[in-house]
């Protein structure tokens, strides 16, 4: 059982929205053990983020977010895959992104530049689904020269956040496969 689903015993049917705000929160869960982790300290100063007060500066907590956001997509949308109601699924994707964007604005983001986030996401996910489509390495590549934007990473850098994308979204599949839709 992964740091995401310990201690936390879901029933076995859930709305979409029950859903989604359990997405929402396991996403903050990832982003926050990301940036306090040991072992992504190095990813963290690899990428030539700078942490202040324990937070990214200069607009790589948005990049950072957006990959989590994304792997629990992807999560989601493959523990689904031929079992759900696409409907269903979609109302909790939906559900997932407006607990995200509501979060963001209850801890300071001003609701006027949500519209611009949803387009980076958006266009982050459409690159991270192409690259993935490829390979899981093709997947590392593309988040790695988001995360470390006007520097060359390194060769190691994409295996690694390859594998932790990975890490986040294969006991999250396993969890979400226990888990029945209903309306």
């Amino acid at each position: 059982m992964s740091k995401e689903t310990e201690g936390f015993s879901p029933p076995q049917s859930l709305t979409p929205e029950e859903l989604g705000d359990t997405l929402a929160r396991l996403v903050w869960e990832s982003f926050s053990d990301f940036l306090t982790e040991g072992e992504s300290g190095g990813l963290l100063g690899e990428l030539g983020i700078a942490l202040q007060d324990g937070f990214p500066v200069g607009g790589k907590a948005e990049e950072i977010l957006i990959f989590f956001m994304w792997a629990h997509t992807r999560a989601l949308q493959l523990a689904f895959l031929g079992r759900a109601e696409g409907e269903l699924v979609r109302k909790g994707l939906d559900a997932f992104h407006t607990a995200i964007f509501e979060d963001m604005v209850a801890n300071g983001t001003p609701r006027s530049q949500l519209p611009l986030f949803e387009q980076h996401v958006s266009a982050r996910y459409a690159e991270y689904h192409a690259a993935a489509a490829l390979s899981d390495a093709h997947l590392g590549r593309a988040v790695a020269r988001r995360l470390a934007k006007g520097r060359k990473p390194s060769e190691s850098l994409g295996p690694a956040l390859t594998e932790r994308a990975l890490e986040v979204a294969k006991p999250l599949r396993d969890f979400l496969e226990e888990v029945e839709l209903v309306p």
